[in-house]
């Protein structure tokens, strides 16, 4: 029917191109049951109405949809139009500064056109899910755009940058990452003049232009930028930490605690589990509702609430 029907081959050809990056003309061909001629005239049809797909020469010659000076309609499946209703849903919660009536009407438009068979599992999702507000800082949506597209270039950035005592500092960086704690956003970045990773609160931060020369990506295995966000979350909580040991599993310690705090496993059965609090009674009623045996060796005034936890839990029953 396809191969049959140009429109509908026309549509097929557009998500293969959306799919990937390149595709080689004989590949394309084969994928549509046409000839490399019928795909050559297929990309100029496609040219007209305003998608820009490059050429590439050679024996076997390629496509590749590039960026234009429009952004022409896209094509999604089914999976990939649930995941972008959600995230649009999503994106009204996020600490990002004026966002939320723009995904509101990106939203819009999608669920005007989303096919029926679709709608129900959107509305359950929706209707399933509370947004926690975000209740941080909003984030300028340029200044998140900027930094993404130097991660993604590997181009150095420097910016101002105000810490939490409020010092102003000039940073000159090569920035890696993005992450999100739904609260706020951080960039973790090789700080160039001090020799080692960072992590910058996107909100304090004031970008200069423009940006700088391309750099060397350095290595972080998987899930190393979240981590660094977490200790350096941690260890802002509050002026009363410490690290207890906790009998139980890293895996299920997690599940309890909030992403700021950071857990290490210990041998399958024990972990140590880093937090901080404002003060040290909530820190020690922060412990004892983990509902799990743990200790600590400090600090004094953690030890003393936890006394004081321990007899007024004790005079209740």
């Amino acid at each position: 029917m396809t191969r049959r029907d140009p429109a509908a081959r026309l549509l097929r050809l557009l998500s293969l191109l959306q799919s990937r990056v390149d595709w080689p003309g004989p590949e394309l061909a084969g994928r549509l049951g046409v000839s490399t001629r019928t795909v050559r005239s297929d990309v100029e049809r496609l040219r007209g109405l305003g998608y820009p797909v490059t050429a590439t020469s050679g024996t076997a010659g390629g496509y590749r949809l590039g960026p234009g000076a429009r952004l022409p309609p896209l094509l999604l499946d089914d999976g990939e139009a649930v995941a972008v209703a959600i995230g649009l849903r999503t994106a009204t919660a996020q600490a990002v500064e004026g966002i939320e009536e723009t995904a509101l009407r990106a939203l819009g438009k999608l669920e005007r056109v989303l096919p029926a068979r679709l709608r129900p599992r959107v509305s359950a999702l929706a209707a399933s899910t509370v947004p926690l507000p975000g209740g941080g800082p909003p984030v300028d949506p340029d200044v998140l755009a900027a930094l993404a597209a130097a991660c993604r270039e590997r181009r150095r950035v420097r910016f101002d940058y105000r810490d939490h005592h409020g010092t102003a500092t000039l940073r000159d960086t090569e920035p890696h990452r993005l992450v999100s704690t739904g609260r706020r956003w951080y960039l973790v970045a090789w700080d160039v003049g001090r020799d080692g990773w960072r992590t910058f609160r996107v909100d304090r931060l004031t970008p200069r232009t423009p940006p700088g020369p391309t750099f060397t990506g350095r290595p972080l295995r998987p899930g190393e930028a979240a981590e660094m966000v977490t200790r350096g979350v941690a260890s802002t909580l509050g002026p009363c930490r410490t690290v207890a040991t906790v009998r139980a599993p890293a895996a299920r310690v997690g599940e309890l605690v909030p992403p700021v705090a950071r857990v290490e496993d210990l041998d399958g059965e024990r972990c140590l589990l880093h937090i901080g609090a404002a003060t040290a009674l909530r820190l020690a009623v922060y412990l004892a509702a983990l509902g799990l045996p743990f200790s600590v060796e400090g600090p004094p005034e953690l030890l003393d609430a936890l006394r004081q936890v321990s007899r007024h839990c004790a005079d209740a029953v």
